[in-house]
């Protein structure tokens, strides 16, 4: 079946999707309130092009719609748009409070439609590899793990768009550059059952941004497992790591490179590691994003769609991933404040 399929929010990551909408289903029209943005997309693909989601509903009448939008309207837009009847696939993160995204779940059962976020990094092969090392016990007990994140987003990205940099928009780096990071937390690990320390600070983007620029936090999952996540948006001019250890009775793993895309080290008992394929990133012109690997999202998707046996990730789980930040967040409190 080829699903009509609408993209709405035409930046960079809105012209990747319609390309995808293009080659996986029948793209029937984008919109965005930038018309030029819109139009320039919607004439490579001789669609329709729209200034916002009402009308692109009413005229395009998706069947699927993929929200691309700033972060903090995503909730809005999927909240609309399965009401219309269409479903959704929305990109990371889904919401930036636990509220709006338990409201998104709640709407898509009472309208009996899909909702779909993407979560494209756990498709990364080294992260599925580690996945399966986890269910086949092959690291034994876990006793630790550690996430480093520092990738480079100078003053000039922010001053690229109005909504980059925004609390009520963008929400902060762990929501727009390192949620993947945190969603594989969750996947590794369970769920969180306390944030025993975090604090931020905003070094080189005091007149750009309303939050932090860098943070350390000590987690501990339910599982009983608590390590730390140190992350940053100061690497000089480029990405420089984007790694999730962890540690066990039987061996340690990291995954590293700048985007979770190889394994930097193993030492497990009988184990060796396998060959992975070279993994592009997204690439945005002046900066560098996660693992290029959405065009697996749009497969599972469609299986999913096709028979519900076939698993996608449940919207439930990348709430999971909201409220861990929310909860990062909330913890910082008055110290995140003081940079705003």
């Amino acid at each position: 079946m080829q699903y009509r399929i609408a993209v709405l929010g035409c930046g960079h990551i809105g012209r990747k999707h319609a390309a995808l909408a293009a080659r996986y289903g029948k793209l029937v029209g984008v919109a965005d309130r930038d018309q030029e943005k819109a139009t320039a997309i919607a004439q490579l693909y001789q669609v329709s092009a729209y200034s916002n989601l009402t009308e692109l509903l009413a005229q395009a009448e998706p069947e699927i719609v993929v929200i691309c939008t700033p972060n903090g309207l995503h909730a809005q837009h999927s909240l609309e748009a399965l009401r219309s009847n269409a479903l959704v696939l929305c990109e990371k993160p889904m919401a930036l409070n636990s509220k709006d995204a338990a409201e998104m779940i709640q709407t898509a059962r009472l309208f009996n439609k899909r909702l779909f976020v993407v979560k494209q990094n756990r498709f990364n092969p080294p992260v599925a590899w580690v996945k399966q090392l986890l269910e086949q016990q092959q690291l034994g007990n876990l006793v630790g793990f550690q996430l480093n994140a520092f990738w480079n987003r100078d003053p000039a990205y922010f001053r690229q768009s109005a909504w980059r940099g925004s609390l009520n928009l963008d929400g902060g780096p762990l929501f727009t550059q390192f949620s993947h990071f945190v969603d594989l937390l969750y996947w590794y690990l369970g769920p969180l059952k306390e944030v025993k320390f975090a604090t931020a600070e905003n070094w080189l983007h005091p007149d750009c941004i309303e939050f932090e620029d860098q943070g350390m936090v000590v987690l501990e999952f339910e599982c009983g497992i608590s390590g730390s996540v140190q992350y940053s948006l100061n690497a000089h001019k480029k990405n420089m790591e984007g790694s999730i250890t962890l540690f066990g009775e039987k061996g340690t793993v990291k995954i590293g490179g700048s985007y979770l895309n190889e394994i930097a080290y193993c030492n497990i008992e009988g184990v060796e590691v396998p060959t992975f394929p070279v993994l592009e990133s997204n690439q945005y012109g002046t900066y560098e994003g996660s693992s290029s690997q959405h065009h697996l999202v749009y497969e599972a998707m469609l299986k999913a769609l096709e028979n519900p046996a076939n698993r996608f990730l449940g919207p439930e789980e990348a709430l999971q991933s909201v409220a861990i930040i929310e909860a990062i967040y909330a913890k910082m409190g008055n110290r995140r404040k003081e940079h705003e």
